[in-house]
């Protein structure tokens, strides 16, 4: 759903502006609190109660990004609103922080003007100022009351002071963060509406807005062209599997000798996860609308490589498939062929997220001749466990690529942990019977390794092509409002795979 803030950049102090909530920020000095230099009072000590230092005090502020006190103020013969916000020490990270923190206290209010807090690394926090404070503002609802007054988030936030060179910064924010709510808004759509066609005619819509190339595969057309996988994981389900393929040539590239690069992105597209014949109980069913956030991401960021600036070529896949239970679901112990030709026993109707993704990415290695690779997908809840619901587990053969993307993670905020593809448990993804298992087979050897299990599993159909596998089952859902991130899904991986592609 579009963003009811819009995010400015303006030329002047907070003592003229017209907005009815101003900003001040408070850095966390080695020493205390102190206001950023060049705006301690940005033309307002005559109408502060008291002197900034004592405010500091009397608040018990230190700084801290995302501390937030407001108090009233008597401008013009009426009163206005003015609060402290803390930045920490002005590092993007810490904006972001501030940010959310910001748009979060400020609902209710219609406008917003912020003092520049005259950061380090100018763009960056700029950047990660608008990506905290739109997050931290999107909403998902299909009410069909108004949202309270004192609940929406404000219609504008002015960013004052020296912003003259801050525009492309603050837009680079805006697009990173509309990215991530339109992945957030296909995730948290309801899986009655929510099918694999649903999902196909979205990618039309952002293949024509965007100007991107598209390919649609229905039943027939996986039938025929061999995506043995993908339909053994639908066919539980009246409401057929798809794929969908979506291409982005920079424009100035498409006539000359072409992009440095060629990524491929592959998405699980799970759109409901029944568990198959392997029933899911219910609590954990109850999440399951959020399967497909892979596929989702990955359409967020094909919609917005043009707006970030990307000059490498990406061709996105979305594989798409319901997992539900009925006479037709795939059985334990079916063996299934893939689109390269391998053979894969099903020992476990609920793991089928790594089925789809060997399809797409068989298909991938084998059709488009990428230079790299890289699934995401809410895979495996042995990934959450390992490492918690902060952060995402990142499986790669190639060192510069994990690089790159623990990089860009850091700078999204959207940490990710480099896990081992451990040789040893290779001979976990073998079966009796097939080619391979889909799950490990093993684990009374090895003990359970399910994230590596999965990721071993999925390296068999790159084709030794260069690749990365993000698996984002503990980071990709929300079961609360915090920061800047809402009930729901998430959309983790989506800002850092726009920085990522932007700077490659």
């Amino acid at each position: 759903m579009p963003f009811a803030t819009e995010i400015h950049p303006l030329t002047g102090t907070l003592a003229e502006s017209t907005a009815d909530l101003l900003v001040l920020p408070v850095l966390a000095g080695e020493e205390g609190p102190e206001p950023v230099e060049g705006v301690a009072d940005s033309g307002l000590a005559a109408v502060l109660p008291a002197a900034l230092t004592d405010l500091f005090a009397h608040y018990a502020l230190t700084g801290k990004s995302g501390e937030f006190s407001q108090f009233p103020v008597t401008r013009d013969g009426g009163l206005v609103r003015l609060a402290l916000l803390g930045v920490g020490s002005g590092t993007p990270g810490d904006l972001r922080k501030a940010g959310a923190a910001l748009a979060r206290a400020a609902r209710g209010r219609k406008h917003v003007a912020l003092a520049w807090p005259g950061a380090t690394g100018r763009a960056e926090a700029a950047t990660a100022l608008v990506e905290g404070a739109l997050l931290a503002s999107y909403t998902f609802t299909l009410k069909t009351s108004e949202t309270p007054e004192d609940q929406r988030p404000p219609t504008r936030i002015d960013v004052v002071g020296e912003t003259e060179d801050l525009t492309d910064a603050l837009a680079l924010g805006s697009h990173l963060a509309g990215a991530t709510a339109l992945a957030r808004d296909l995730i948290n759509t309801p899986s009655l509406t929510k099918d694999p066609e649903w999902m196909a005619a979205r990618a039309r819509e952002t293949s024509e807005a965007k100007g991107l190339t598209l390919r649609v595969w229905d039943e027939e057309d996986l039938r025929n062209e061999g995506f043995g996988a993908i339909l053994a994981v639908g066919q539980g389900s009246s409401r057929p599997p798809r794929m969908v393929q979506l291409s982005y040539t920079p424009e100035d590239l498409a006539g000359a000798a072409g992009p440095a690069a060629h990524v491929v992105l592959v998405g699980k597209g799970i759109t409901f996860d029944t568990g198959g014949l392997s029933l899911k109980p219910n609590a954990n069913m109850s999440l399951m609308k959020t399967d497909m956030s892979g596929s989702a991401i990955v359409l967020a960021v094909l919609s917005a490589l043009a707006s970030v600036g990307s000059r490498v070529k990406v061709t996105g896949l979305l594989a798409l498939a319901e997992n539900a239970f009925s006479s037709d679901a795939t059985r334990i112990g079916d063996v299934l062929t893939t689109y390269t030709g391998k053979t894969v026993e099903v020992l476990n109707s609920d793991a089928e997220g790594r089925l789809v993704l060997a399809d797409a990415m068989g298909y991938a290695a084998s059709e488009l001749e990428p230079d790299l690779i890289v699934d995401v997908a809410t895979l495996t809840g042995a990934a959450k466990v390992a490492l918690g619901t902060g952060m995402g587990a990142l499986y790669s053969t190639d060192d510069a690529v994990a690089g790159e993307l623990i990089e860009a993670g850091e700078a999204s905020g959207e940490p990710l942990w480099r896990m081992p593809l451990t040789e040893e448990y290779v001979p976990t993804t073998g079966s009796r019977v097939a080619d391979l298992a889909n799950i490990g087979t093993r684990g009374a050897e090895f003990g359970p390794a399910g994230a590596t299990d999965a990721a071993l599993f999925l390296r068999e159909f790159t084709e030794g092509l260069p690749w990365a596998h993000l698996d984002i089952a503990g980071p990709g859902r929300s079961m609360q409002e915090s920061g800047i991130l809402s009930k729901g899904g998430t959309a983790f991986a989506t800002r850092t795979l726009l920085r990522w592609l932007a700077q490659k």
